[in-house]
């Protein structure tokens, strides 16, 4: 008797489980439709001319500055490998956003003389062998600059000479 009613509760519960998958599968399935559609419109919304002009108004009013810094030239270290002293010349801009922080930055130009100075010295050629070694030369004095004048923020360093000898 009490095999019978295990099996009586099973098929009482048999039925009960497909319904609720099935409502399970149809509420999943509209979910994923409305979310479908959201996405859709979302991404096929066309922007305003009044937003477009927007846009662009706010690209075009602010042009970059470029402050150039003095002509650098950098004894390095030759690591005790040769007799004579590498020296690099070097020629800096610095890219900066807008004209405000520019002039925040004109008078801490010293500084960042003095920052490049000292770590450049530091430098081997072989540091700047190939495109790699320029750009992680950038990136540093990006680094150094903008410690040097924050609160203020440079975007670029840019080379305009560097030759090392």
């Amino acid at each position: 008797m009490a095999k019978k009613a295990k099996t009586e509760e099973g098929s009482a519960s048999g039925p009960d489980a497909p319904k609720s998958k099935k409502k399970l599968f149809i509420i999943g399935g509209v979910v994923l439709l409305a979310a479908a559609g959201a996405g859709g419109w979302f991404f096929l919304k066309k922007p305003t001319p009044e937003q477009i002009a927007a846009t662009e108004a706010a690209k075009a009013k602010k042009p970059a500055t470029f402050l150039e810094m003095k002509d650098m030239m950098i004894g390095m270290s030759n690591g005790g490998q040769q007799d004579r002293q590498p020296v690099m010349k070097i020629k800096v801009v610095l890219e900066i956003a807008d004209a405000k922080v520019s002039e925040e930055v004109k008078p801490l130009l010293p500084r960042v003389e003095d920052a490049f100075q000292v770590f450049m010295r530091e430098l081997r050629p072989s540091d700047l062998e190939g495109s790699a070694g320029m750009y992680r030369l950038k990136e540093e004095l990006l680094r150094r600059v903008n410690l040097t004048v924050y609160p203020a923020k440079v975007d670029a360093v840019l080379f305009k000479e560097l030759l090392v000898q």
